[in-house]
């Protein structure tokens, strides 16, 4: 990490979504609103066997999470492939780290997950920001790394496999590695990538499995670069009830069948009433972007000072958006997650979505200002 990057980053942080008020029914933040079944039973064991440090190989973890990958690649993974990490924000920090250097140039997608450039540029390289449609389209060799969101966040689109297979081979031929962040894959029945040569897949556990205090993640990488991630991972990078519940939770097939298809047919719902309403339009993907069914749409609002009166509505009552114009390029946006079906019914009702002579989105004589009632936290 480069030290003068690091005191030039000092203070400027990323924002993400999610809100610390347990009174509010949260939108923001694009988590699993259930968990699977005998999590807290395996905690509680796992806490009795932190008296312990973990085995710093991992083996029923990594075991875990090449077995439940594997599943969705072209490739058969091999358990080294893995390396386990605090969270798949700390996989997107080691792929960085162990190819970006001082001067060197990065491609990362605009509207994305802020964290890609912050990465880049505290290993003192330069991010060069590119659209997230036209990214497939740049040449990789004039970069040292390159950088997908795939499904995208925030947008919620994903890329055609053949076209984001096509690219990275495209990467391994002018030897530019591809990092493919695949946090909200989990929520698909699309390809993963993980297992390529010349890619790194970053995957977190917070999202799907409804636990992102946890910090449980990891990376699936081949050869010399899956060598250099792990020579550079931190030793014990899980504790051992993160590696325990992580674990318990890539084996739970059943749970994740069922969370896709309530995803996706809620999804669909949600994006059907939103666009039946003149107030909002949902984003839709350009070619070669495609939808899926991540767990979250990304709203136009129209103006800024609609999506002022929109989370102003929303706070009243006592529900969370996430505020999505801290993403490069949006100014007129919002981004909901999809929960379950009775808490987007809240969702709707609060934003007088279905509601044909509602004026809840705040555009009459009060718009946007809050009535202090439900005290939302709605945080970028």
């Amino acid at each position: 990490m480069d030290s003068e990057a690091v005191a030039r980053l000092a203070g400027h942080e990323v924002t993400h979504g999610s809100s610390d008020d347990p009174d509010v029914l949260d939108f923001s933040a694009n988590v699993n609103p259930e968990v699977p079944d005998g999590v807290a039973a395996v905690s509680e064991r796992a806490l009795t066997d932190s008296r312990s440090y973990p085995p710093e190989e991992y083996p029923a973890y990594r075991e875990a999470a090449s077995e439940y990958i594997d599943a969705a690649t072209e490739h058969s993974l091999v358990t080294d492939q893995v390396v386990p990490t605090a969270g798949g924000l700390a996989a997107i920090r080691l792929a960085t780290a162990v190819t970006v250097d001082p001067g060197d140039r990065a491609l990362v997608p605009a509207p994305s997950f802020g964290e890609y450039a912050r990465e880049v540029e505290l290993q003192g390289g330069e991010p060069v920001v590119v659209a997230h449609d036209e990214i497939l389209d740049r040449d990789p060799a004039e970069f040292a790394l390159a950088v997908v969101c795939n499904p995208n966040n925030p947008t919620g689109d994903a890329y055609n496999h053949a076209a984001l297979a096509e690219f990275a081979e495209r990467c391994r031929a002018t030897g530019t590695p591809l990092l493919v962040d695949e946090a909200f894959l989990g929520f698909t029945d699309r390809p993963s990538l993980a297992g390529e040569p010349g890619v790194v897949v970053a995957r977190s556990l917070t999202k799907l499995f409804g636990l992102p205090g946890l910090r449980a993640g990891f990376a699936v990488a081949t050869g010399d670069l899956r060598g250099r991630i792990a020579t550079a991972n931190v030793t014990w990078a899980l504790g051992t009830p993160a590696a325990a519940v992580g674990a318990h939770c890539l084996g739970r097939d059943e749970f994740v069948a069922e969370t896709r298809e309530r995803v996706r047919s809620e999804r669909e719902r949600l994006r059907t009433a939103f666009e039946g309403n003149p107030r909002f339009s949902v984003v839709e993907p350009v070619s070669p972007l495609e939808r899926s069914s991540a767990p979250f749409l990304l709203l136009d609002c129209g103006s800024r000072e609609r999506v002022d009166a929109v989370l102003a509505a929303a706070e009243r009552d006592g529900v969370a958006l996430r505020d999505a114009r801290s993403f490069r390029g949006l100014d007129s946006h919002i981004r909901v997650a999809v929960r379950l079906p009775a808490e987007n019914d809240r969702l709707l009702a609060a934003l007088g979505v279905g509601d044909e002579n509602g004026d809840s989105d705040g555009s009459g004589d009060s718009a946007g200002v809050g009535d202090g009632s439900g005290g939302a936290d709605v945080r970028e």
